[in-house]
């Protein structure tokens, strides 16, 4: 029976001269990209503005030397963690809708690829808002006028696939790095450089800990991080995929996390603790026409890349869950996606990011203790509507996360929730398949 219901076939004609994005099945071999094709789309997606600004706040109140520490840990984490969960994608060529599917159950996965594939058409809503506002701030631009055009140019780039991801991540990272060494520059006339090693914090009241941190960084990607399958289900093979991930963390993300943390420690911005590593307004501040246009390029370019990449993570899963097709689903989305940026739920980031390292982590803890712990028991597994097992451990990641949140806030709940869920899925699927064993020996 094909894959193609009525109504994805009402774009079939539209995509005719596009490629297939197997929405519904694994990439086959012999349509795989290269290891370069497959970093460019993960290289150009942490290294973004929006990711300085979390580096920004971390240095503003750990200090220099701590802030770099926490930043360099939750990257670390996030190589193991999102590495593990590519190597599966790219040995097996499935996505994060199928991979959920072996998981959590045929039914059971809709919950959970339901709830990331949401989230990220959240992040798509915020960068779309914060497109309009930073240029709004910066240049006086119309604010809704401004996200609507940023909107419509974002979904169009992810109706193209993620050979168009790929493209602009291969502009968008050396973009950024062109963008902030000139806001660096532009600070060392008036900051000196070699002070913000001996930066303490911005004085405040914040309760930040180290371990909060932490989860504060990991949060800004734990979501697409765990969806990492839609991206290197495209790779050759499962060492490709690691490599390519490698290339987003630690590598680019740390570059946007401490570039951010470079102009807060250097006393450049103002309210660090509240607007974190922002840098735009530095070139934005009476530096001539040529740079005010740079600064509106970069935006453009550089949000645009996080936005086209979380609205494929959401159409991609979303068209699974319905049985449509990817590109209908990046119009639907992204029209739901722009809307709510306009009714202002960029205003919320922090707020979204504690909501992200409680939920998120734990999940891909679940599928990293079934698809690659236990991977071997997969073949023989027969197929079930809904693992049980599955979110049980799910639940008690996600209520040890949200107890070290609130109760152990010198710790991270992101890695806390991540390691719970993972023993605890380990225990129960080890528990019972030793009592069939057992069984059968009395």
């Amino acid at each position: 029976m094909s894959s193609r219901q009525p109504a994805a076939q009402d774009t079939a004609e539209t995509d005719a001269a596009l490629d297939s994005e197997y929405e519904h099945t694994p990439v086959p071999v012999e349509r795989r990209k290269s290891l370069l094709t497959v970093s460019a789309v993960w290289f150009g997606f942490p290294m973004i503005l929006t990711n300085a600004v979390p580096g920004g706040v971390v240095v503003a109140v750990l200090g220099f030397w701590r802030g770099l520490a926490a930043i360099l840990a939750a990257n670390l984490v996030m190589l193991v963690y999102v590495g593990l969960l590519s190597h599966r994608a790219g040995s097996t060529g499935e996505s994060f809708a199928l991979q959920a599917t072996r998981t959590f159950g045929r039914i059971g996965y809709v919950i959970a690829s339901g709830f990331l594939a949401t989230i990220v058409v959240g992040w798509f809503a915020f960068n779309t808002g914060a497109t309009g506002a930073t240029l709004h701030q910066a240049f006086g631009w119309h604010e809704q006028l401004v996200a609507v055009l940023a909107g419509a140019a974002f979904i169009a780039i992810t109706y193209l696939g993620i050979r168009a991801l790929s493209w602009l991540g291969a502009v968008a990272a050396p973009l950024f790095i062109v963008v902030g060494v000139i806001a660096l520059v532009i600070v060392a006339r008036d900051h000196d450089l070699g002070a913000v090693f001996d930066y303490q914090g911005a004085p405040g009241n914040s309760t930040l800990t180290f371990g909060a941190a932490v989860s504060l960084i990991m949060a800004t990607f734990a979501d697409s991080g765990t969806m990492t399958a839609d991206f290197t289900r495209w790779s050759r093979n499962g060492r490709e995929a690691v490599l390519a991930t490698a290339t987003a963390f630690p590598i680019a993300s740390l570059v946007a996390q401490v570039t951010g943390g470079l102009v807060v420690a250097a006393g450049a911005i103002a309210s660090a603790r509240t607007v974190g590593g922002n840098f735009l307004p530095i070139l934005t501040s009476g530096h001539g026409a040529l740079l005010s246009t740079l600064a509106a390029v970069f935006v453009f370019v550089n949000l645009g890349s996080v936005c086209s990449h979380c609205l494929y993570n959401g159409a991609l899963s979303w068209s699974h869950l319905t049985n449509t097709r990817m590109r209908l689903m990046t119009l639907i989305l992204g029209v739901i996606g722009t809307a709510a940026a306009l009714a202002g739920v960029w205003n919320h980031f922090l707020d979204w990011l504690v909501v992200l390292s409680v939920f998120v982590p734990p999940l891909g803890g679940v599928l990293i203790a079934d698809q690659v712990l236990l991977r071997n028991r997969l073949k023989d597994r027969p197929d079930a509507a809904v693992r049980p097992t599955a979110f049980i451990a799910w639940a008690a990641g996600a209520a040890a996360g949200g107890l070290v949140h609130w109760f152990a806030p010198q710790l991270s709940d992101a890695v806390s929730g991540l390691v719970v869920a993972l023993l605890v899925y380990v225990v129960i699927e080890r528990t019972a398949l030793a009592r069939p064993a057992a069984a059968q020996t009395t």
